[in-house]
């Protein structure tokens, strides 16, 4: 079972890797949920997750959600002490800070440029990360870790990213500029004046086969030879 959902992490992140350009080290935004959670299971994050990811890990948080866990009282005392050693992402909700929830998906703002994990067990904030492409969702079931398999909006992004409907105006016009910069769009145009149209048949190949024929007055010479002989004999 282990070997397995080891396979399939394997597989999601090289999807990540591949189509999202996510390199080490993977920063993984954790909200109270995912906190308190790992605290109730026994769940080591610091330790277990860059095995589970195959990679340096960074764990992060935003000061916003250290405030949500600070109005929470005890009953999420061990989830704030565990928050409190990630790394503080700035958000922008310095003068009037936000839910975890709604801070963690302005994060994740315009493509996820900052390539961030999102970890958490609220499952209407999952549900929102889904509907964003490139967003990795972790949660925490069976007393593991799990990184969930890839959304259908991050799928038909990669899906329409290579049929090349996704490429901006601007990205295309820096082709062209780049080619015209290096010479290449002259040299094409060359190439395309130098090619020749694909001409017909050779003329002297479509003429008929002159067939031998007999020409009036023209008989065989065995006929040529009798008619002489008779001549002599009249």
């Amino acid at each position: 079972m282990r070997l397995t959902r080891q396979k399939h992490a394997k597989k999601n992140m090289g999807f990540y890797k591949h189509n999202f350009q996510f390199r080490q080290p993977f920063q993984v935004l954790l909200d109270g949920t995912f906190c308190q959670a790992a605290l109730r299971n026994k769940i080591q994050i610091r330790e277990q997750l860059p095995g589970y990811l195959d990679g340096i890990t960074q764990l992060c948080t935003t000061r916003c959600v250290l405030k949500e866990l600070e109005s929470l009282g005890k009953a999420l005392y061990g989830a704030k002490l565990i928050a409190q050693r990630c790394q503080v992402r700035n958000c922008s909700h310095h003068k009037a800070p936000v839910s975890g929830s709604v801070c963690l998906l302005s994060m994740i703002e315009e493509g996820n440029p900052h390539h961030f994990f999102i970890a958490t067990q609220d499952q209407d904030l999952a549900n929102k990360v889904k509907k964003k492409a490139g967003v990795p969702l972790l949660f925490i079931i069976q007393n593991t870790m799990v990184l969930d398999k890839p959304s259908p909006k991050s799928l038909a992004f990669v899906q329409k990213l290579q049929t090349n409907h996704l490429v901006p105006e601007h990205q295309k016009q820096s082709i062209v500029q780049l080619k015209e910069k290096e010479g290449l769009a002259r040299q094409e145009g060359e190439k395309r004046r130098k090619r020749k149209r694909a001409g017909g048949p050779n003329p002297l190949s479509c003429l008929k086969k002159k067939k031998k024929k007999i020409q009036e007055g023209q008989e065989p010479s065995a006929e040529k030879k009798k008619r002489r002989k008779r001549k002599r004999n009249r």
